[in-house]
């Protein structure tokens, strides 16, 4: 039976249409306006009041500067702008799939005037989107496998096993032991906390994951030929076909012996610099060497998906964390740098 899991990603606020996309829904939108920072608070004045209960009735309403301006609070107004940017976004764009892509395709320009799109926003599209390519699925270790793709998380390496826990979890605990505000004030207080340890999934217990889902709080192994780094394959194989409509084959490899060495893709910064200095003959010292996790091997599984001169060819992958033991994954690369064939 298939799970259902992050229910407060705003994935529930959609419905999937013939094709597998989500078109954007009104209640999808009303969302961003009922965001804390959004909602009005005690100082707002009635104007601002007045602005948010028209858009939580109609969310794509249009909003003029002057109605902005009569907010007054200017943090206020910076807010509006940036959320009212995001949401023409969403409105012109038509399903959340090609408001993402058309951020990277179209991004936002500082120089027209466009206020940014904050990070969390991509984030927060993305686990949408995971969540709709793990549709149906009943295996706990690929939905952990497919936070990898919108939270950061912290590697630790410890007699060969490579362990990636969420970075804003241990962060949590690291800080107030799990205990939240209290945790921090016993901390500032200098009281040794109780040692909290975060729960290694594997396939022995990896059905816990499905009650623990919004916690974040869950260990995954990402060892070479391991079950976790297996499941973010699927989890990158499964995302490349929702979105481009090919199919592609990952698997770990331990090096890359290949002379025919033609194209690769950086699943992160760092991952992206590594190959290319590796790629371009560049000397790479052992300690940017020890910060890889994987490497992998990707293939069309019909050549004729990619660019005729380096059809069959395979791509090379690579993930890494950064000086600071971080792991950031970049999921829209491997959308946007392909080597994809023309399509009539």
């Amino acid at each position: 039976m298939s799970q259902d899991f992050w229910r407060d990603s705003g994935y529930h606020l959609l419905e999937p249409d013939s094709s597998g996309q989500l078109p954007v829904t009104d209640d999808f939108l009303r969302a961003y306006f009922n965001r804390p920072e959004v909602r009005p608070v005690e100082e707002s004045n009635d104007a601002e009041r007045q602005l948010h209960a028209r858009l939580l009735a109609n969310p794509r309403e249009a909003v003029s500067v002057e109605r902005l301006a009569a907010v007054q609070d200017a943090d206020a107004i910076e807010t509006y702008r940036i959320v009212l940017a995001f949401r023409d976004r969403l409105v012109a764009a038509g399903t959340v799939e090609a408001a993402y892509l058309g951020l990277f395709a179209d991004p936002p320009d500082p120089g027209q005037g466009e206020p940014p799109v904050p990070p969390l926003f991509y984030d927060q599209l993305v686990q949408v989107l995971v969540r709709q390519v793990l549709n149906g699925t009943d295996y706990p270790l690929r939905a952990r496998a497919g936070e990898l793709l919108f939270r950061e998380q912290k590697v630790t390496i410890n007699e060969g096993h490579v362990m990636a826990a969420d970075a804003e979890t241990v962060e949590m605990y690291a800080s107030t032991g799990g205990f939240g505000s209290l945790g921090k004030l016993v901390a500032e207080a200098q009281t040794p906390l109780r040692t909290i340890e975060l729960e290694v999934l594997g396939e022995e217990n990896a059905e816990l994951y499905w009650t623990r889902d919004t916690r974040f709080d869950t260990v995954l192994n990402l060892n070479f030929a391991g079950d976790g780094l297996d499941a973010l394959c699927r989890v990158l194989e499964a995302w490349v076909r929702h979105f481009l409509a090919v199919e592609v084959s990952l698997q770990p490899v331990q090096e890359i012996s290949d002379e025919r060495w033609v194209w690769h893709i950086g699943l992160d910064t760092e991952g992206t610099r590594l190959l290319n200095d590796l790629y371009d003959g560049k000397e790479v010292g052992e300690v940017r060497l020890a910060r890889l996790l994987s490497l992998f091997r990707l293939e069309f599984r019909n050549s004729g998906d990619m660019r005729p001169d380096i059809a069959g060819r395979p791509v090379y992958l690579a993930l890494c964390m950064d000086e600071a033991s971080n792991l950031k994954l970049k999921p829209q690369n491997l959308l946007v740098n392909l080597p994809l064939a023309r399509r009539s």
